[in-house]
């Protein structure tokens, strides 16, 4: 059986129009995604699920298959990405194409490196879970943050923690969004991509920026820019 890489890319984004195709850093946003899932080197094949001709052509244009449209209820604003992933999977079963081990990609994800792909297959087999997934640290410990109350005062979610120093209090981490691994068998167990059976897999968080609105889409360039500079830099000093 193969190692399947899915790409969820539905056409009906709201709050940044055409999303998964709007140009990032010269080229459409999924096909960053798809760069790095190729560049991974640990994919039969490299699927996309989507509801979209244009996505479609874009992704095949980047080298990925599009075997099939994704049904109207799998993308709705309200269809969960563990659905349109069951789907998929179940549609390579049907076709006698079965997935022993699958990676779920954002197409929104321009910062991941093929490294992280091969990474993340690794621990997924290190450690036999059901699905191992990237996470990144808070900026800031979440065990001092506040809240306005029904005056409009400010008050602590943990109060206790008023007088101890932020760098005593444990690290929190988040899911950073950008891939997902799986065994195929126990994931389809519980269709749950972050269950009591998952493990992370740590990416610097100066490479995580969620994008959501446009905003985050202006963050995201700055950022995509200034780790492209650093890498320039960094390559340029490497000995000859």
């Amino acid at each position: 059986m193969s190692t399947v890489a899915l790409i969820p890319a539905r056409g009906g984004s709201k709050r940044i129009p055409r999303k998964n195709v709007r140009l990032f850093a010269g080229q459409p946003m999924i096909a960053h995604s798809l760069r790095a899932a190729g560049a991974a080197g640990v994919f039969d094949r490299i699927l996309v699920s989507t509801d979209d001709p244009e996505i479609a052509a874009v992704a095949r244009e980047h080298g990925a298959e599009v075997p099939f449209v994704r049904p109207a209820e799998l993308a709705n604003d309200f269809a969960g990405t563990d659905a349109v992933i069951g789907h998929a999977l179940e549609w390579l079963a049907v076709q006698g194409q079965p997935a022993a081990r699958f990676c779920c990609i954002y197409a929104t994800a321009p910062f991941l490196r093929p490294a992280d792909l091969r990474r993340g297959l690794a621990v997924l087999e290190e450690t036999q879970a059901a699905t191992a997934f990237s996470v990144t640290t808070y900026p800031y410990t979440i065990f001092r943050s506040l809240k306005f109350n029904a005056t409009g005062r400010v008050e602590m979610f943990w109060p206790e923690n008023f007088t101890k120093r932020s760098q005593d209090l444990p690290a929190a981490w988040h899911d950073a969004a950008q891939f997902y691994w799986g065994d195929t068998a126990k994931y389809l167990a519980e269709r749950r991509l972050f269950s009591s059976n998952s493990v992370p897999v740590e990416i610097p968080r100066a490479r995580v920026q969620d994008i959501d609105t446009p905003e985050d889409w202006e963050v995201a360039e700055l950022m995509f820019q200034a780790l492209e500079a650093r890498e320039a830099r960094a390559t340029a000093t490497l000995p000859v």
